[in-house]
């Protein structure tokens, strides 16, 4: 019996000690993960930013975490991150397989997917057509102010009155992506809207939170009803909507001659060869993803800079003098107008580095192995 016993005490200590994480030399330092889960236990799920935030404090602004058996290194501060970006941006170019957002897209779109042909082919049809409908234009100007109008004219109908500002940035936001895209716009009541910009916004808290890691860990909890379900359930509904709308806008487009984004793809549709990547699956989540990613992102921005001015009135009260100067009654501010605004322009500024848009980036990942701050990272 006793001999039992300690022959099945060696297994299980063989067991862990050939599963158990070690640091590869010279990595950066972090807490001591745990076989199969990593240091997924020591992150507090509600609220991992904290987390992320204390262990800095411990183990400086370079330190490594181990997401199930999956190194992860952690920048913080501008010199780490500059270093990594910047300095050495071939070395750090690369792009992590996230599983979530990889089975939630089906692959498909442009936002962490495989750097295949796929990819290139619809990033530079993107890079083209979104130049040519307004980027960086001043069509895209005129469609930003024209929804300002409709912002403004909102804020007086409540004027006395409570309203989220959250949800006011999310429609304006959506309504210039919508534009673009589909070359119209959405009443801030309309139901439509309203849903679009809810489940995508539960998606987006998902995919950018500790469920995602989760998910993409440990496989076997993929089956369960945990909160990563909703992401798929939101994105099915979003791909049903956004197919009626492609439809319906179907209906009115004349071949060749392109009003939008989407009229700009179907009509690349009706020209593909068989060895081209362009359908309608593709479409439908190339729409919802540059939806998602210009409306969260710009509206979390507006929000944070809103937040800001209201808690400091006498900044708030400084930018609106310059742009009164400069504005000398004139209906609105243009593009051009920043130069003369050196305040206003340095308060945006820092209202977009202070702002936790997307608090953890986008990842990346080591093209070859090479050091960072004295620290070696091999490649992926």
């Amino acid at each position: 019996m006793l001999g039992s016993l300690i022959l099945v005490g060696i297994c299980v200590y063989l067991f862990f000690l050939l599963i158990r994480i070690q640091r590869p030399k010279n990595f950066p330092p972090g807490p001591r993960p745990m076989p199969i889960f990593g240091n997924l236990l020591h992150l507090n799920i509600r609220n991992v930013l904290k987390d992320f935030e204390m262990l800095a404090e411990r183990y400086g602004n370079v330190y490594s975490l181990y997401l199930g058996r999956n190194p992860v290194v952690v920048l913080n501060g501008l010199k780490a991150i500059k270093e990594a970006l910047v300095t050495k941006s071939a070395d750090f170019s690369g792009r992590p397989q996230n599983l979530l957002v990889s089975h939630i897209t089906e692959g498909k779109g442009v936002i962490m997917t495989d750097y295949g042909p796929a990819w290139k082919e619809h990033r530079r049809f993107a890079l083209m057509t979104l130049r040519n409908f307004g980027l960086g234009k001043q069509s895209m100007e005129n469609r930003i102010l024209g929804e300002i109008e409709h912002l403004v004219a909102k804020l007086e109908k409540h004027s006395g009155s409570t309203l989220n500002p959250q949800t006011l940035f999310h429609d304006a936001a959506s309504n210039i992506i919508y534009l673009v895209l589909f070359g119209t716009r959405y009443e801030y009541d309309d139901k439509t809207l309203k849903q679009y910009v809810a489940l995508f916004t539960e998606i987006s808290k998902i995919v950018n939170g500790p469920w995602s890691m989760i998910y993409d860990t440990l496989p076997l909890v993929r089956s369960l009803p945990l909160p990563f379900k909703k992401a798929f359930k939101n994105t099915y509904t979003l791909k049903k909507s956004t197919m009626t709308m492609i439809n319906k806008h179907r209906t009115t487009r004349v071949p060749g001659k392109p009003r939008d984004f989407v009229d700009c793809y179907l009509d690349e549709l009706d020209t593909k060869d068989s060895g081209s990547s362009f359908d309608e699956g593709q479409l439908t989540m190339y729409i919802l993803i540059l939806h998602v990613a210009g409306t969260d992102t710009t509206s979390n921005t507006l929000l944070t800079a809103f937040l800001y001015l209201m808690a400091y009135p006498d900044i708030q009260e400084r930018c609106q003098q310059e742009i009164d100067e400069v504005l000398q009654g004139k209906a609105h501010v243009s593009f051009e107008d920043r130069h003369n605004m050196p305040y206003t322009q340095a308060v945006i500024h820092e209202s977009q580095r202070i702002a936790n848009t997307v608090p953890l980036s986008v990842f990346h990942c080591t093209s070859r192995d090479t050091e960072l701050m004295g620290y070696s990272i091999p490649q992926c």
